[in-house]
């Protein structure tokens, strides 16, 4: 099978590639970087490069974005380019040569505003269901580049998936008050309660989501670790967090005492991957209580594809207030 990743350089391409190689297709990657999972090096805002890597393709994996972390350097034009047009260009291109299914990577952070409860309510309990309200202009074009998605299902028969994905990159945290409290290692752990996902996990959810769209037609599904939460725990976990924690994984307070780290006093939001898993078979392997065993055993909580792919970083400089400039 012939099978075209955009982003190949990025985290989520790079681990596509090397999954897709592995189990024998013919990978084109796209993207504006050259590497050794890139095997042509443009832009899907370019729409004759687009179509020169749409030639023979039989499934899409669109990864390829403007990210957050580029909000603060890059013009809202650039995230124009790149996030709408670049996508409008793939799914014209995808329709005109007959693509059998087009995976359209999102994110959870398009929810914006809406992912922020008021003083004294309950944390969120975030479904497909939850209304976007984006905040910046990252949110705003990956919520119009999901509905061009829908568009192309509806009025061009193209079988196409939304997958708003959680957090999985390896940078530390973009705020500085998190990064002087906890371990970056502790952050990320406590994060696959409620807001982060395996590398390893995202890929699968990928190819099941590319076997499952000419059925499924068009859908939109969160990707993130499975909570052990319910929503009876919302009020009580918006405020005193280590004690619902303790109640669901109860090993988890030896583990993290004996490598001195803390859970978090309050989650704010939680986001609930059932629709991903019922719909599209979805078994993601690494939630909390899948990391902390590994953390007892000595071991760290990544997956071997997380390790192997590692860090890449959004900029080619340093900044002094963290891994990225926050607008």
């Amino acid at each position: 099978m012939k099978v075209l990743v955009t982003g190949s350089s990025g985290h989520l391409g790079e681990a596509l590639v090397r999954t897709l190689r592995r189990q024998g297709c013919e990978v084109v990657g796209l993207d504006v970087g050259g590497g050794p999972f890139t095997t042509h090096v443009g832009s899907v805002a370019d729409r004759s490069c687009v179509a020169a890597c749409m030639a023979g393709v039989e499934q899409v994996f669109h990864a390829a974005t403007l990210h957050k972390p580029h909000v603060a350097t890059h013009s809202r034009q650039d995230f124009v380019d790149t996030n709408i047009t670049g996508t409008l260009n793939l799914l014209e291109e995808a329709a005109a040569a007959g693509v059998g299914s087009f995976v359209f990577t999102s994110t959870t952070s398009l929810f914006g505003d809406a992912l922020v409860p008021p003083p004294g309510a309950p944390a969120v309990w975030v479904t497909e269901e939850l209304t976007p309200v984006p905040k910046n202009i990252y949110g705003v074009t990956k919520a119009v580049a999901e509905d061009l998605c829908q568009l192309f299902h509806r009025n061009r028969g193209l079988a196409a998936i939304v997958l708003r994905t959680s957090r999985f990159f390896p940078e530390e945290d973009d705020s500085r008050a998190v990064r002087e409290a906890y371990e970056d290692a502790n952050i990320k752990a406590n994060e696959f309660l409620n807001r982060r996902v395996d590398l390893e996990d995202v890929v699968s959810a990928h190819l099941l989501a590319a076997a499952r769209a000419p059925d499924l037609g068009f859908g939109r599904y969160i990707v993130s670790a499975t909570t052990p939460f319910a929503p009876a725990d919302m009020a009580a976990l918006r405020h005193d967090a280590p004690r619902v924690v303790r109640r669901h994984v109860p090993g988890y307070e030896a583990v993290y005492a004996h490598r001195g780290w803390r859970m978090f006093p309050g989650i704010d939001r939680v986001y609930v991957n059932e629709r991903a898993r019922t719909e599209l078979g979805w078994q993601p392997v690494y939630d909390f209580a899948h990391v902390v065993d590994r953390l007892a055993a000595g071991d760290g909580p990544a997956s071997p594809l997380a390790r192997a792919v590692g860090a890449k970083g959004y900029h080619d400089e340093l900044f002094a207030d963290g891994p990225y400039p926050v607008d």
